[in-house]
Parts: structure tokens; C-alpha cells; sequence
């Protein structure tokens, strides 16, 4: 009988457990200092005096274990939370709101706040509140239109100190940045009609939620031109070239001498158009757009615009802090848009 040599795999080791989460008492040992220190130093407690080369050992002490204060222990300690949730908004943002986004965030991270995004699927203002709540944040920072006060209260309920809109109208209970968009387009309607222009046309987006803002922009046109002999046509268009194209092949039969395109992005879209149509700009129709996007200025003709002022992160930051250390005061309401026009070539 030949003899068979069988080879018996070995049973492999059990893993290496993995190194236990390094803790704030890991921390006082390797920095030679007590727990209460570290939580000092870390969290930041003006309240002690801690020398500087202390304060340097702890941090040099925490990054070398890889340690993080844990954020929950610290929200029990304080009584809430330093979570600040901002929902990202349901409508198309362009460059303008996300450096004021990008500002925002480093502002509350100054204060020592932590800034959440919660993102656009599901269910949306007051229903999304709950879902938002669960999270308990200190404060919310809600762009755009949808949340009402039943929303407000929820969040209130849930631990929220501060509630603050930013959008065209004031909510009950909530703070409110008030951006009255109807001053963009009488901004571009008095431009308009000041170099000339007596058939303005108003190029207004189909994009989903993006008439809370084009509504009070056609508004604005329409009341800088009221009482004049000037008209205004409302001009629905969706992002798209070729439907920019349908609307420039028929431009001369509306009898227009300039266009509002609600932004640059959209002014940008048409002056294509009307260009491949022959149409000269401004000659034949004057285009202004709004935001002041650095392409605009790189386009022949270059684009006029309006320029639109929003609040700076710091004032934003402040108010959601001012709110978390006073929750029972009088919500605050701001107006915060404002509007200059840039005149370039275009117009």
C-alpha cells in the first residue's frame, strides 16, 4: 500500500486584538499631568490657568496616542450638545453660497462648535425636522424655505438652543436671516432701464426649488420699471443648451432689448446661444446676470452682474453662539442681502 504524505494546514493564530481606544487618563500619564489638566487643556477651560509648556505636552501627549475628547461624555458634562446641523439645501447652490458655507464653518469651529451636514434625501421641512432632532443638536441652520413653526418646536424640544432660517420670510419661534431677493432684480431692472432698455425680458430657472428665489427676482424687475413705459416678459428656461437654443432661435420675434437671466450661470447659457444666432450683445440686446462669477469676466463681451452681499460667516456664527449661551431671548431677525450692480460690456 503506498504511503501518502498529507499535509495538515495549520490552524491559523487568533488575531492580534486591536490596541484599546487611548483615554484621557492615557494622555495625563504620557504628559506627567493630572486627568482634570488634560480635560482643562483640551476642552479649552479658561476658567484655570494652565502654563504654556503644559498646555504644548498635553497636545503633544494626545496626538501621539491619537486621542479625541469624546463628544458625547463632553455634552453631558455641558449639558448639551456643541453639534451645529446645517440640512444641505433642496435647490442648486452655486459658488456664492458655498464659500459663505465654507466660511460659516470655520467661524462656529472658532467657537468651538462642531458643524454637521445633513444630507437632502427623505422626507423635508417639518417632517425632516424630527429626523434632524434625533441627532440633538445645539443649534440648526436651515437654508431656504419649508421648515414652519411646528418644525421650530420639535427642534426645541429635542435640545435645540438656536433654530435660524435662512430665507425669504420669518418662521415662528426661529431666528431669521431675511434674504429678500427682490432687490437683486430691481437692481438689474434699474440698471436696465437707465442705460435704455425698454423691453427687458426675465429669464426665469425650472429648476426644482429654485422659485423661492427667481419669483422675488422677477418681482424686483417688475417693480423698478413700474409706472414707466417699459415692459417686462417672464422667460421660463430649464439649464439645458438646447433648450437655450429653442428660446435664441425665436429672440427676434419677441421684440426684446434685454435680458435678467437670474444668474450668471444662466447669462452665461443664453449669450451662447444668442451669439450662435447672430444676435449682437449689447447692440441688439443688452444681458446682465447676477452673482459675479470670475467667468463672467472672462467672457467677450464680458458680463455685467449684480453682486450680491451675503452676511460673513463670523456674524452668522455669532448670532447661532448668542443664541446657545441665551435661549430664552426674542428670536433675532436680520436683513442680510444686499445688491450692487457691476457694469461691464454686456450691458
Amino acid at each position: 500500500m503506498p504511503y501518502v504524505m498529507v499535509q495538515i494546514p495549520k490552524t491559523p493564530a487568533p488575531p492580534t486584538p486591536s490596541r484599546s481606544v487611548p483615554t484621557s487618563a492615557d494622555v495625563a500619564r504620557l504628559a506627567g499631568v493630572s486627568r482634570a489638566t488634560v480635560s482643562y487643556v483640551l476642552n479649552d477651560t479658561g476658567a484655570v490657568r494652565i502654563s504654556e509648556p503644559t498646555r504644548r505636552r498635553v497636545h503633544d501627549a494626545a496626538r501621539e496616542l491619537g486621542y479625541v475628547p469624546h463628544a458625547a461624555a463632553r455634552s453631558l458634562r455641558a449639558g448639551h450638545s456643541r453639534m451645529v446641523l446645517i440640512p444641505a439645501p433642496t435647490f442648486p447652490v452655486g459658488p456664492l453660497y458655498s464659500r459663505f458655507l465654507t466660511d460659516l464653518q470655520g467661524a462656529l469651529g472658532a467657537l468651538d462648535y462642531t458643524v454637521v451636514q445633513y444630507g437632502t434625501g427623505g422626507p423635508h421641512g417639518d417632517e425632516a425636522a424630527r429626523a434632524w432632532a434625533e441627532l440633538r443638536p445645539v443649534a440648526v441652520l436651515v437654508p431656504g424655505s419649508g421648515l414652519g413653526p411646528r418644525g421650530v418646536a420639535v427642534l426645541k424640544r429635542s435640545g435645540a438652543r438656536a433654530v435660524v432660517t435662512l430665507g425669504p420670510e420669518t418662521i415662528e419661534g426661529a431666528h431669521a436671516l431675511l434674504m429678500d431677493h427682490d432687490v437683486v432684480g430691481h437692481s438689474a431692472g434699474a440698471h436696465l432701464y437707465d442705460r435704455g432698455r425698454r423691453r427687458i425680458g426675465v429669464v426665469v430657472p425650472q429648476e426644482p426649488g429654485l422659485d423661492a428665489f427667481s419669483a422675488p427676482r422677477l418681482d424686483g424687475v417688475r417693480q423698478s420699471v413700474r409706472g414707466t413705459d417699459a415692459t417686462v416678459t417672464e422667460l421660463p428656461l430649464p439649464y439645458d443648451e438646447q433648450e437655450a437654443a429653442r428660446l435664441a432661435a425665436r429672440w427676434r420675434d419677441l421684440g426684446l432689448d434685454a435680458v435678467f437671466t437670474y444668474n450668471d450661470e444662466y447669462a452665461m447659457l443664453l449669450m451662447r446661444a444668442l451669439q450662435d444666432e447672430g444676435v449682437r450683445i449689447p447692440e441688439e440686446t443688452a444681458v446682465i446676470g447676477a452673482d459675479d462669477l470670475v467667468l463672467g469676466r472672462l467672457l467677450r463681451p464680458r458680463l455685467s452682474t449684480v453682486r450680491l452681499k451675503l452676511p460673513s460667516g463670523r456674524e452668522l456664527a455669532e448670532l447661532v453662539d448668542r443664541a446657545v449661551r441665551r435661549p430664552g431671548t426674542e428670536p433675532e431677525t436680520h436683513k442680510v442681502l444686499g445688491a450692487t450692480v457691476l457694469h461691464r460690456e454686456s450691458s
